[in-house]
């Protein structure tokens, strides 16, 4: 290769790297344990857009029983932003750092935040679930998550559907009825690629 084309090479590189670092993705922050919702607040502050998804779940202490939000994925807060604006994100008390692999922060496919969304926005009662790399995949055809995506399993003896955000390994279920439920051959899903 001549020094001419290298050179070119070289700049095309860092062209591309500059405008993924100008270009707005979403990314995983980590936080310190039980920080999520402080972490929450403070990005509310700084006017960082982000989601933190929660659940309500019923805790039994001695003497009563209290329904409490928890994040539905413990330790993590979505951020969306430029990578040039991460420092906005990196002084927040709390955050340890953004997810990613050699010290790069990676984004988060928009597709997994909108699906872990749109299972929240139509009032499910999701619930933090194993990561599942392997399963039955299905596509709900009907009902309020009609559209979505994910991998079907039992439990005592009902259906669930489970949603799963791959970069930080953690995954959400909801119950559903199989009535609503198609699955995903792999003939199909290799042909909408």
């Amino acid at each position: 290769m001549t020094r001419g084309a290298l050179a070119q090479e070289h700049f095309s590189d860092a062209q591309t790297l500059s405008a993924d670092y100008l270009e707005e993705h979403w990314y995983a922050a980590y936080t310190c344990a039980n920080h999520e919702k402080r972490v929450a607040e403070q990005l509310d502050f700084r006017a960082v857009e982000h989601f933190l998804p929660l659940y309500k779940t019923v805790r039994r202490w001695k003497d009563r029983r209290v329904c409490l939000e928890m994040p539905l994925f413990p330790g993590y807060v979505f951020v969306r932003l430029a990578l040039v604006n991460r420092l906005n994100v990196l002084q927040v008390p709390g955050v340890v750092h953004l997810v990613g692999f050699n010290g790069s922060p990676a984004a988060v496919p928009v597709e997994e935040v909108l699906r872990v969304r749109e299972v929240l926005s139509r009032g499910m009662r999701a619930e933090p679930h194993p990561f599942l790399r392997v399963g039955r995949p299905v596509r709900v055809k009907a009902g309020p998550l009609a559209g979505l995506e994910g991998i079907l399993v039992r439990r005592k003896n009902r259906l669930r559907f489970v949603v799963s955000v791959k970069l930080i390994l953690r995954s959400i279920a909801v119950e559903v009825d199989e009535a609503d439920l198609e699955p995903i051959t792999r003939h199909a899903a290799s042909s909408e690629s």
